[in-house]
């Protein structure tokens, strides 16, 4: 039987399952502060990424309850013509329900959003930690074509 995921874009009434679904792994459940009140820094967060027509922090949904979230970034650049990019961030799935498909159906969502918006490229990274994940997106068609780094302040 096919389940049935909706889309829609988060409220700061999700934001308490979004955060623990952030915290629910083990890269997760040491960069997050899953408590109760959630810690402010979490609604400032939010409150950017909402009044940023540019954000989208969308909430993937079966029967309301909230499975799976993302953070799609636009930008446009200079290069490739000036075109624009869509940055995938913050993809999770709660796991009581990883591994049923509701990744593969968030992920292609995206990448549909991302051309309705006009983008030429989709673009995430995930944690070398992570070599599943690795293996999910290059299954999803994504391709290791750069190197990235980062720099923590």
């Amino acid at each position: 039987m096919e389940t049935c995921v909706t889309y829609r874009i988060a409220t700061e009434q999700d934001l308490d399952r979004i955060i623990a679904m952030l915290a629910d792994d083990s890269l997760g459940s040491k960069r997050e502060r899953y408590e109760n009140p959630l810690p402010a820094s979490y609604k400032l967060a939010f409150e950017a990424i909402a009044s940023d027509p540019n954000n989208e922090l969308v909430v993937a949904c079966i029967n309301d309850k909230i499975m799976g979230v993302i953070q799609i970034t636009f930008t446009p650049y200079l290069t490739h013509q000036g075109g624009w990019r869509a940055s995938l961030e913050g993809v999770r799935i709660s796991s009581s329900y990883r591994g049923k498909g509701i990744g593969t159906k968030l992920i292609k969502w995206a990448i549909n959003r991302a051309e309705e918006r006009g983008c030429h490229l989709v673009q995430l990274t995930t944690d070398k930690e992570r070599p599943d994940a690795l293996k999910f997106y290059e299954s999803l068609g994504f391709h290791n074509t750069h190197e990235g780094l980062k720099l923590k302040l």
